[in-house]
């Protein structure tokens, strides 16, 4: 493959195929956040915690919703600028969870080694998947600064 097709590829906007799944993720962050916020709202006399905990649900669906709409509008190339985000938001989501996770745990004096596996499974997960992320886009950036050198 030539340069110049390497790098018209790299300059292409989002494919269909990716424009669907951000189309869906959008739709499954807002869908998700619309039942949670229904059910919040129909069932009077909840604890605070669980208010805290569907308020806090709501808000990462929505993140998610903002994020699928975002991606599906841009009309320039991400240069996986797409993943990075998708990554600090399920990193953001990650810590909100692991604080409210560890504060209902101290309010409960309960502490569960389950909780501690998962917690920490899901932010190794996160940090990897958010260290990947902003590698691929350092290297499709690097890529392209090499080939429009060249030209």
């Amino acid at each position: 493959m030539t340069p110049e097709e390497v790098l018209a590829r790299l300059e292409a906007p989002l494919s269909l195929r990716k424009r669907v799944g951000y189309l869906t993720v959008g739709l499954a962050g807002l869908t998700g956040s619309g039942l949670i916020a229904l059910l919040w709202a129909t069932e009077p006399g909840l604890p605070p915690r669980t208010q805290v905990a569907f308020a806090v649900l709501t808000a990462i669906g929505l993140c998610w919703a903002a994020f699928g709409a975002w991606a599906v509008t841009r009309r320039t190339p991400l240069f996986a600028r797409d993943r990075v985000v998708a990554a600090w938001l399920g990193a953001a989501a990650w810590l909100v969870f692991t604080v409210g996770a560890l504060i209902i745990t101290a309010l409960r004096h309960q502490y569960e080694p389950s909780l501690l596996a998962v917690v920490l499974a899901l932010g190794v997960l996160a940090a990897v998947n958010l260290r990947m992320a902003r590698r691929s886009r350092a290297a499709l950036i690097r890529r392209k600064t090499e080939l429009t050198a060249d030209r």
